[in-house]
């Protein structure tokens, strides 16, 4: 992506500004392509394919966390706005540690950030299906399931599974 030159300028903060901006802008793109666990939506590929449908009573419901996803993108863009924010600082040799010391620090940030704003709060279901098999789901808390609710256990083609009221 080519950005003139003078459009760069004439951002407060220039070049650097416009890394920054770049760098936010990669970070929304990840977190917004991470993939749901909810029992309610349906990847792409889900759709109009056949499913099983068993029917269970649910025995008890503990709430969980579901981690966050750590890829290198978050590192990769904490990395870089913390070697253009470490620039800025001092001058000679006091300038290149700095943007060393800013990489390794916004590295470790952008991880922590990315896994931070992927985690989930979910859901761990243990139901016993009409068959008498127990089995347990975890799926993102966003649906009220409670101990003694009649469930559908849904379970596509590949395996993934999820319970629906």
């Amino acid at each position: 992506m080519k950005i003139k030159k003078s459009i760069i300028k004439s951002l407060p903060g220039g070049k650097h500004a416009a890394m920054i901006f770049l760098v936010a802008v990669i970070a929304t793109v990840v977190t917004g392509c991470v993939s749901s666990r909810s029992g309610q939506v349906y990847s792409r590929d889900e759709a109009r394919q056949v499913q099983t449908v068993e029917n269970g009573m649910v025995e008890s419901v503990k709430e969980v966390v579901i981690e966050g996803t750590k890829t290198p993108i978050g590192t990769a863009a904490g990395g870089v706005t913390g070697a253009v924010l470490g620039s800025t600082v001092g001058s000679g040799s006091g300038r290149t540690i700095a943007t060393v010391v800013g990489a390794l620090a916004g590295a470790a940030a952008g991880t922590a950030a990315e896994e931070g704003l992927t985690r989930k709060q979910g859901l761990e279901i243990i139901v016993r299906k009409d068959n008498g098999q127990t089995i347990v789901v975890v799926q993102e808390a966003d649906i009220m399931i409670s101990a003694g609710d009649m469930v559908r256990i849904i379970t596509g083609a590949d395996g993934t599974t999820r319970i629906s009221k």
